[in-house]
Order: structure tokens, then sequence, then C-alpha cells
């Protein structure tokens, strides 16, 4: 397996746009796992699957389905969905669905093989606690509530979805309460991640106390051997 820098952390914190800089500075591959659990969740909705049907179903429903997380875009049974899995319904049945065992075990195989033979960002809820425990870096990004509803407001603007701040901050507050509660690999901070606090950290900044941990790793490792 390659070597993986896990970053966790709850809606509008930043991982997706620090994880795809973080692996082109270092030459790793990125993996979107949001874009993962976002189109199960549609493919669970294409078949007619709803939150309240049994474990059972969902399993039927994600044995006739395939997701594939390639070149930056998510494939659900070949097609191409990653414009279509960005609307906030989208968002909501992919946080909805996250909590169900089905879905996880459906998923856990992909993320993993991912890293296989490539050194690896992976961003999401539970990289760094479930999917990569053994992650060669692990990082916990957070933000407070209304810088990350602000986040959220521009991210789905700039997707061409029209939601006002208030939507936004409270889909946030959902997905965090979602989150966190859940019974099944709830969003925690590993023991041995790094925190950092993007509030009023500008991308560069968060960037570069990143790359300062990596690096310091790289150079500790290579003075030892």
């Amino acid at each position: 397996m390659g070597r993986v820098i896990a970053i966790d952390g709850p809606s509008g914190a930043g991982k997706s746009t620090v994880a795809k800089l973080l692996a082109g500075m270092l030459g790793f591959n990125y993996l979107d796992t949001g874009a993962l659990y976002r189109a199960a969740a549609l493919g669970l909705r294409r078949k007619g699957i709803t939150p309240e049907d049994t474990d059972e179903r969902l399993s039927e429903a994600l044995g006739g389905i395939s997701v594939v997380f390639s070149g930056g875009r998510v494939f659900l049974d070949g097609e191409d969905v990653s414009e279509e899995i960005r609307t906030p319904e989208a968002g909501h049945y992919s946080s909805v669905f996250s909590a169900r065992m089905p879905v996880r075990d459906f998923l856990l195989p992909v993320q993993r093989d991912a890293a296989q033979n490539n050194d690896l960002v992976a961003e999401g809820r539970d990289m760094s606690t479930v999917v990569f425990p053994d992650a060669w870096k692990k990082f916990y990004m957070d933000a407070n509530i209304e810088e990350r509803a602000k986040r959220r407001h521009l991210q789905l603007q700039q997707g061409g979805v029209s939601v006002s701040m208030e939507n936004a901050r409270e889909d946030v507050i959902g997905r965090d309460k979602r989150d966190t509660s859940r019974d099944i690999a709830p969003l925690r901070v590993a023991e041995s991640a790094v925190f950092i606090d993007s509030s009023d950290m500008p991308l560069e900044e968060v960037i570069n106390k990143m790359l300062g941990v990596v690096r310091s790793e790289t150079a500790r490792r290579g003075a030892g051997g």
C-alpha cells in the first residue's frame, strides 16, 4: 500500500480544496470520498430506495451498483455524475445513507483499493479512524459554523444551485448532527491527527502548515535511515 494522508472534518471545513492542492503539490493521487457516498446515494435513489428501507433492501440494491472515482470524476454505473451529485438533495441523501452499514461496507473496499498501488490524499469523515487507521499522516480540519455556512453557500452558488445563506447554514448544522451522532463510524478527531482550525486561516497558510508536517516527517525518516 502507498502512503496515505488522511484528512477528516465536517462539511464546509475546506477539506476537498485542500486535499486536491496538497495531492497536486506532493504528486499523490486524490480521493474524494464524499463523491463516492453521493454517487452511492444517487444510485440507491434511482432504484427507489428510501432511508426507511431495511438494510437487506439496501444491500440488494447496492449489489447492482457500480461506483468509481477516476481522474477527479465520479462514475455511477459507467455514467459521469460528477455534477448531478452536487445538489443539496444529493448531499442530504448522502449524509443519511452514509450512516447505514451496507453503504459503508459497499464503499470501504473501493476506498482502500485506491491506495493499493498509489500514494493518496483521502478526505472525508472517517478516513483516519476507520478507512485508513494506519495512515502515514492524519489531519482533522474544522472551522466555525458561520464560516462553513459561507463556504457551503458559495460552493452551491458556483455549482449553479440557488440557495439562501440560512438554508446553507441549516444544511451544515444538519449534516454535523448526523455525522457526529451516528452509531457507525461517527465523525471524530483521531488520536494522532493534527488539528487545524481554518476559520480565519487563508488557504495558503493551511496548505503550508500541512506541507510542513509532511515534510518534517519525510526529513526525520530520511535522517534516521
